[in-house]
């Protein structure tokens, strides 16, 4: 995290898994977020298992690779890594840099195990509680995932499909 007298950066970075299914085209793997703040909402509400790293200690890519498994207990698929860039994203003071590769893999969100953090709660009550990262993982089509992350998360799933197209034969 670099800080200056206006702005403070953050730098997250982490792994989109994907995989080609017949009927649904492609799909991704996201988290619902954990935490008391997002218990009853959906629409805005996931996010592509990624984490904070201090840009000056760590590559982005081992970054993400930590990232995934502490968030949903699974190792990164086997595969290669293709880059999706970064988004900046947002506002007044605090500004992130996501950055984001997608990998190819079928993994089953019933065996994922998330981390946890904790946080005061209820707010101002001197009372730590402690809440999965994530909440639960599933499987959604490009169209649906675009509608469930978070809005600074969904270039990502445009920058997969342009990949993907120009992979294909």
């Amino acid at each position: 995290m670099r800080q200056t007298a206006e702005v403070t950066e953050k730098y997250s970075a982490g792994v989109l898994v994907f995989r080609r299914d017949a009927e649904a085209g492609v799909e991704v793997l996201i988290g619902h977020m954990g935490g008391p703040y997002f218990t009853r909402k959906d629409l805005g509400a996931w996010s592509i298992p990624k984490g904070e790293y201090e840009q000056d200690e760590e590559e982005p890519r081992a970054a993400a690779a930590r990232e995934f498994t502490e968030e949903l207990g699974l190792p990164v698929p086997a595969g290669p890594w293709i880059a999706l860039g970064d988004v900046r994203y947002g506002s007044g003071r605090g500004k992130k840099t996501v950055t984001v590769w997608a990998v190819e893999g079928d993994l089953d969100p019933a065996d994922v195990v998330p981390g946890t953090f904790e946080m005061e709660w209820p707010p101002k009550s001197g009372k730590l509680a402690e809440f999965p990262e994530i909440d639960r993982a599933a499987w959604f089509d490009l169209d649906t995932a675009r509608e469930k992350l978070g809005a600074g998360q969904r270039p990502f799933l445009d920058r997969l499909a342009e990949q993907l197209e120009h992979a294909s034969p």
